[in-house]
């Protein structure tokens, strides 16, 4: 079982620039690819980021690419997401997701098996 909280959302205006933090419990991220997904008002769960458990691979949505970093801590129980320039369009709730059966990242929803409660970005123009 890995317990996943995402914290550090907010409200901020355009330009501005927040770090979204993942904490993982239980099991951890040991060994495990995870992600960054978020979903607007009345929009469908998409992907916006992932990393290989081991660092080495990351992938970005093109609508972020440039703009968000995703890492993890040398111990690998925190993954963050920093994101620059901010948008109104970025505006949603931000779930991070580790997928534990397959070591590989992926950018479907349905490959991750633990998920976050979410924290909500609102970002005003």
């Amino acid at each position: 079982q890995v317990l996943l909280v995402e914290s550090g959302g907010g409200l901020v205006q355009a330009g501005a620039s927040l770090r979204l933090s993942c904490a993982a419990s239980g099991r951890t991220f040991n060994g495990y690819p995870v992600g960054w997904f978020r979903q607007g008002p009345g929009k469908e769960r998409e992907f916006v980021t992932a990393l290989s458990w081991s660092g080495g691979r990351s992938d970005y949505a093109d609508s972020v690419k440039g703009r968000f970093t995703i890492s993890r801590d040398n111990t690998k129980t925190t993954v963050y997401l920093q994101m620059n320039n901010l948008k109104p369009e970025d505006t949603a709730v931000y779930y991070c997701a580790a997928r534990t059966l397959y070591n590989s990242i992926d950018r479907q929803p349905s490959a991750y098996d633990y998920w976050g409660q979410g924290t909500q970005v609102t970002v005003s123009s």
